[in-house]
């Protein structure tokens, strides 16, 4: 295929990422991508929500394998690779009864990219409760799993004037210790800089904060003394530009995050709060460490706007301009 397309599952049915598709393909941005764009998911999901949101958006269903093999996609239409929803009708709550339809188009899409691994997908957002049932801790886990790459991928939130990405995911705070090691920091900081060089051409500079409150701690001993600070040193021999560990609570200020391209931290909320203070929608969830490219736009299903039509679609535009390359 001479521009190998960008697939978007379109996960949970009780959402409003099918607004934002919509309004995607209404805007003179769709023009931009050169790349094909193809749905994943219900036809009848999607004309129905199209229908009450007032869209008219011409919809093309394709077979599976035709994308393999035809060349001559536009994003004029909304191409669509339908996937049955077994129920008779939509879900006027997020449940778990959609999890096999989810899995299904995640399956689709994994398919598709294992015969073709410059395909890039993005999902929508899913219920990690309802969807995940505690077995994974995130998407980005289901993934690694499913392509064999468990405990070797990392997440990162994008933007181009800072990223951030935590070392552990979606843990209770009190687990967190418990699942900080050398090592991890140490892969983390790889895949980063990994990332970095293939689509930047450069070497990050990273900050890397503690986990205690001012970098301390009131007993014998600290993670940053036992975990943190060791790895810093061990990845500093390895020639990385990495700093820290800086205190979370300062890292932040305007004249201290402008010096770097990622901040790591030790949780999800420690970096994720703040960079979405900072910049708002305008970021993107990319999994670093699998054999293709995976970005979700930084937000969830967002139930409380379903059907009011005002929800923003600036970090599936950011996902999309990221992967139009």
């Amino acid at each position: 295929m001479k521009n190998n397309p960008i697939l978007i599952v379109l996960g949970e049915p009780y959402s409003v990422f099918l607004e934002l598709i919509f309004k995607i393909f209404k805007s003179n941005f769709i023009q931009k991508i050169k790349r094909p764009i193809i749905l994943i998911g219900s036809e009848k999901l999607l004309k129905g929500q199209m229908k009450k949101l007032k869209y008219n958006i011409y919809v093309n269903k394709l077979l599976q394998n035709e994308i393999l093999t035809i060349d001559t996609y536009n994003n004029k239409s909304i191409n669509l690779i339908n996937v049955n929803f077994e129920h008779n009708k939509p879900f006027d709550k997020i449940t778990d009864k959609s999890k096999k339809y989810i899995e299904d188009c995640f399956n689709v899409g994994l398919n598709l990219i294992k015969k073709n691994n410059k395909i890039s997908l993005i999902n929508g957002p899913v219920s990690k409760k309802n969807f995940l049932r505690n077995k994974f801790l995130g998407i980005t886990e289901y993934l690694a799993q499913k392509v064999n790459k468990k405990n070797n991928v990392a997440m990162l939130i994008y933007n181009k004037r800072l990223s951030v990405s935590p070392i552990t995911t979606h843990l209770p705070l009190k687990l967190v210790h418990k699942n900080l090691t050398k090592a991890k920091i140490i892969n983390h900081v790889m895949l980063i800089t990994n990332f970095y060089k293939e689509h930047f051409k450069k070497i990050p500079k990273i900050a890397i904060t503690g986990l205690n409150p001012h970098c301390e701690s009131n007993y014998k001993s600290s993670e940053e003394d036992k975990i943190i600070i060791p790895a810093i040193k061990r990845l500093k021999q390895k020639k990385k530009k990495i700093h820290g560990p800086f205190a979370a609570d300062t890292i932040f200020m305007k004249e201290n995050y402008k010096q770097y391209d990622v901040i790591i931290g030790m949780y999800h909320d420690q970096v994720l709060t703040p960079v979405k203070t900072l910049f708002e929608f305008n970021a993107i969830n990319i999994t670093l460490g699998l054999p293709f490219v995976r970005i979700s736009p930084d937000h969830g299903p967002n139930v409380s706007m379903l059907g009011k039509n005002m929800s923003n679609p600036t970090s599936l535009i950011e996902a999309l301009k990221f992967l139009n390359k």
